[in-house]
């Protein structure tokens, strides 16, 4: 399970915590609120061993609500502190109805605006791509995000180092084809390390060559899955924080 560890709220302006049932489990997630009323939201869908807390969003989530835009971060099941144990309850349909119940449980809050903008880091990429279109949010920033399971590198050692009840289970668990749904896609931002040997950059091509306008792609040389790299995670921040702004207010 990834780290559980909870950053002291107290350092937000507002930030409830907050949970919302899927498929039966109770997930649980943190919700910045600007103090402006009725504002959109950003949702935040983290990647495959991590959870709500990642650095990314969080920065992510205080630059937006400076802006007046709103941003909940979950922890899909079986990660973080939500319910569900990872080895066994962790698929990617899993993931992408844990991402759909998040935006239904944001959109039937009566304090929060119309206007939806979803975010997603390499497998949450993945499942913002799968749920977008159902929802058509007005802005949607993708980071490493995968189009398949055949384009991620899983090789057997690091098969073997998931913690999955059965690593070789990776195959069924996450059989996912995201190619015939890209074409649907538009208002998105597109980011990928030039480096990323986890999921290459590719599939960055490939989802800015299908999606529709208006579309940007932003390639960051010499940059690894993780954006390690300081200067790639201030230009991530400033530039997801101007798409979304200028498109959900």
């Amino acid at each position: 399970m990834a780290d559980t560890h909870q950053p002291d709220i107290k350092k937000f302006a507002n930030c409830e915590p907050v949970s919302f049932l899927s498929d039966g489990f109770r997930l649980k997630g943190m919700l910045h609120l600007p103090p402006e009323d009725a504002p959109p939201c950003v949702i935040g869908s983290h990647g495959f061993l991590s959870d709500g807390n990642s650095p990314k969003q969080i920065a992510l989530a205080n630059h937006l609500n400076q802006k007046g835009i709103a941003y909940f971060r979950f922890d899909h099941r079986g990660c973080g502190t939500s319910e569900g144990v990872f080895k066994n309850d962790m698929t990617f349909v899993g993931r992408s109805n844990d991402l759909e119940n998040a935006i239904l449980f944001i959109k039937n809050r009566p304090d929060m605006g119309e206007r939806l903008g979803l975010f997603g880091s390499s497998m949450g990429g993945a499942s913002v791509i799968s749920v977008a279109p159902r929802f058509n949010p007005a802005a949607i920033v993708i980071l490493a995000a995968p189009v398949s399971l055949s384009t991620i590198n899983t090789n057997p050692e690091n098969l073997a180092t998931l913690p999955l009840s059965d690593p070789s289970s990776l195959e069924t668990r996450f059989d996912f084809d995201l190619t015939k749904t890209l074409h649907h896609l538009k208002n998105i931002l597109i980011f990928h390390g030039e480096a990323d040997q986890v999921v290459p950059a590719s599939n960055a091509d490939e989802i800015f060559r299908c999606a529709q306008n208006p579309k940007r792609l932003i390639i960051q040389q010499k940059g690894d899955h993780q954006m390690s790299g300081v200067p790639h995670q201030l230009e991530f921040i400033r530039e997801a924080t101007k798409w979304f702004f200028e498109r959900l207010l």
